[in-house]
């Protein structure tokens, strides 16, 4: 069975690798380069804690593989990052939930600011620690899936944006903008914020997924950045972590938004500093730069793997919501198995 991806970031670049052990598979990417849009974008964590249920189960089960990666890596790709979960604006309750749910470790606001120790004394009454978190280098992780990928015969081919579909036979034939075709038996959908977009093209089903805008900013601070755990409010309202002598911060916002190429709001990082300032010593200022990525959510909020229920021989591999790098490798071993069992055609 030869199968077509669609999509070079994280998603699809994993399913294609797990895919390709056993079967034929181009990879089609619409950009220029894989991963350009929310794969790069990303701020790498893993964390164990972070998400709904489904997530945090997909997510545990992917740590062995990025811990011990079954194929040759540059460096490591995940490296000890313990995360602090803050009780901010009178949501102490979510954090003693979170710990309970998670295993989590519960701590008064005295041991918060020994944790973290630009934490401002007295701003915080209960925190979480997630004592296995990591740090993710996403790029080594997609370059390493993508030479692993190619080293069992798959194919890459970018600048191929798919703008029409048709059945010949048991066959998909895919059409380019630059005018090449394609054929196989199964398409994979795994174009994230793009995903409806490429299904109307096919005739599928509508996931009604809802791309949303992450905005992430780097700030120069005075502060000693020594021992800084990635520092989360439970409210989802800012993060912060250390990136070099900066700090990486995030509002954590998730604006709805049209596929494409988002911009970092202003408004919203102006928000971000006034809640890191109000429970750290950072004394963040400005900001030296920024950038914003698209996290795709399905209506439940979890990611989908499915056969299409229109059409034939059309796999979706969308909505992972910002958490598709942390849990990769058993997502994507998950959806493989799923197209495995299809029956080959006749």
């Amino acid at each position: 069975m030869d199968v077509i991806v669609i999509g070079g970031g994280i998603s699809g670049i994993s399913i294609a690798y797990e895919l390709a052990e056993d079967r034929a598979v181009t990879l089609l990417e619409a950009e220029k380069s894989l991963a350009t849009h929310t794969t790069g974008r990303s701020a790498a964590t893993w964390i164990g804690s972070y998400g709904p249920a489904t997530v945090r189960q997909y997510t545990a089960e992917s740590l062995p593989f990025l811990l011990d990666p079954p194929f040759d890596v540059d460096g490591q790709i995940a490296t000890p990052m313990s995360t602090l979960w803050l009780g901010v604006n009178g949501r102490d309750d979510d954090v003693r939930r979170l710990a309970a749910e998670t295993g989590a470790q519960l701590v008064d606001g005295a041991q918060a600011e020994e944790l973290c120790p630009v934490l401002r004394p007295g701003a915080i009454e209960v925190a979480a620690l997630d004592a296995t978190a990591r740090d993710l280098d996403v790029m080594g992780l997609q370059h390493a899936y993508t030479r692993a990928f190619r080293a069992r015969g798959g194919t890459v081919v970018t600048s191929a944006r798919v703008n029409q579909a048709v059945r010949d036979g048991h066959e998909w034939v895919l059409t380019t903008e630059t005018g090449q075709t394609h054929r196989a038996d199964v398409v994979v959908n795994a174009a994230g914020a793009w995903g409806d977009v490429v299904g109307e093209i096919f005739g599928a089903e509508r996931l009604r997924l809802e791309p949303r805008r992450r905005t992430i900013f780097q700030s120069p601070t005075h502060a000693s950045l020594e021992h800084i755990p990635f520092t989360a409010g439970i409210d989802d309202g800012f993060y912060f972590k250390r990136e070099g002598n900066s700090v990486l911060c995030s509002p954590q916002d998730a604006t709805l938004q049209q596929p494409g190429d988002p911009k970092p709001d202003e408004l919203e990082i102006a928000r971000a500093i006034e809640s890191v300032n109000a429970v750290t010593t950072l004394g963040l200022r400005s900001v030296s730069t920024a950038w914003a990525g698209l996290r795709t959510f399905t209506p439940d909020g979890n990611p989908v793997a499915k056969w299409d229920e229109k059409v034939d021989d059309y796999f979706h591999f969308l909505g992972q919501a910002g958490y598709g790098i942390q849990m990769a490798p058993a997502l994507s071993a998950h959806a493989a198995k799923l197209v495995r069992e299809q029956p080959c055609p006749d």
